[in-house]
């Protein structure tokens, strides 16, 4: 599993490792059973402290994305969790980005299409 992590960004790494990962499940670069490198491996990969990507697996395994166990390790979980409060969360984290393509002066069609883009990107996905 290759992730790419910018230490200069203002996106704290936990983050950055969390969102990669969850590309990678999106882009089918991760499968189902799929198993990770333990947080010690990551970590000394990614030349980050042990705990930043512990907090990362915890995140992942919160909502659903991993499970481990102490025999196994940790691995992607068989099935994509189902998130009530998904449409909740993107509606919010959506409303900044559409009020700045307003002041973009995007048209809805435009926008659309960037959406649009995105998603056959990831159509690849085993999930």
């Amino acid at each position: 599993m290759l992730l790419h992590i910018h230490l200069n960004s203002d996106v704290p790494l936990h983050e950055q490792i969390h969102d990669q990962i969850l590309l990678a499940l999106a882009d089918g670069q991760l499968q189902p059973h799929e198993q990770l490198p333990t947080v010690r491996q990551l970590a000394a990969q990614l030349q980050v402290n042990p705990m930043t990507v512990s907090k990362s697996y915890a995140h992942l395994k919160k909502e659903g994305y991993l499970v481990s166990d102490r025999r196994n390790g940790t691995h992607v979980a068989a099935t994509l969790p189902k998130n009530d409060h998904f449409l909740a969360q993107l509606t919010a984290a959506l409303e900044p980005l559409v009020a700045q393509a307003k002041l973009q002066s995007l048209t809805v069609a435009e926008f659309e299409k960037i959406v649009q883009s995105l998603f056959e990107k990831r159509s690849s996905s085993s999930y």
